[in-house]
């Protein structure tokens, strides 16, 4: 993937009226998920912005943990090339002087104006592997489509599992082998240090038969 530089603000107030105040100086509120696991209750100290959210009770003892997620702001016009792009990154972000990589998760939009109103990022980490949505490249020439049949694009995006540094920033599909009237599924794809995880009888793209390709294999017979 390629990388995307954010600088980023510890967020200290969460109330209405300062994340109004936020927006009106143009920046974003957000919010870094996946960090450090902790035993409750903590007793470590913690950095402008950050706080111990519970997370499910492990069933094997009754230790409880907890995770620490980080509130932070953006500023808008230095997260739009991020956001407005089929591309996808990984983010090189500085919060509270500390370096940290993280990718995109989710955005909320407002549902008038569809301004920006949250940002939700994941920290990733070398070793730890992360689910992303990728987009898809067809790579090829369908036999199907020389035939006079009709491309389609079912699923414009696959959901994959991986380091961070494994995910490409396409997955290419081969679809010269397509014959007229086939499809090609997730589980048909295989990539080196990938696990797909869409559902392997989804179709990612098919070649159709048009009327004129009906009309071909009628006079043919």
């Amino acid at each position: 993937m390629k990388s995307y530089a954010l600088n980023a603000e510890p967020r200290i107030d969460l109330g209405k009226k300062a994340t109004k105040a936020l927006r009106a100086e143009s920046k974003i509120p957000a919010v870094i998920n996946g960090g450090e696991v902790v035993t409750l209750p903590y007793e470590g100290a913690l950095k402008p912005g950050q706080k111990v959210v519970e997370i499910a009770e492990n069933k094997t003892s009754n230790e409880k943990k907890g995770i620490i997620v980080t509130d932070i702001t953006l500023k808008t016009d230095d997260v739009r090339k991020l956001i407005y792009t089929p591309d996808i990154f990984v983010i090189d972000l500085t919060v509270n002087g500390e370096a940290k990589k993280a990718v995109l998760k989710d955005i909320q939009f407002h549902p008038v104006s569809d301004e920006i109103l949250h940002i939700d990022l994941l920290e990733v980490y070398a070793d730890k592997p992360v689910v992303m949505e990728v987009p898809v490249a067809l790579e090829g020439h369908a036999e199907g489509v020389k035939a006079g049949g009709k491309l389609s694009l079912s699923m414009k995006k696959l959901k994959v599992k991986a380091v961070y540094s494994a995910i490409p920033e396409r997955i290419v599909v081969n679809i010269d082998n397509i014959q007229l009237g086939q499809s090609l599924k997730v589980g048909s794809l295989h990539y080196e240090g990938l696990e797909l995880m869409n559902s392997k009888n989804a179709v990612v793209c098919a070649v159709q038969l048009t009327r004129a390709a009906r009309g071909q294999q009628a006079n043919q017979g």
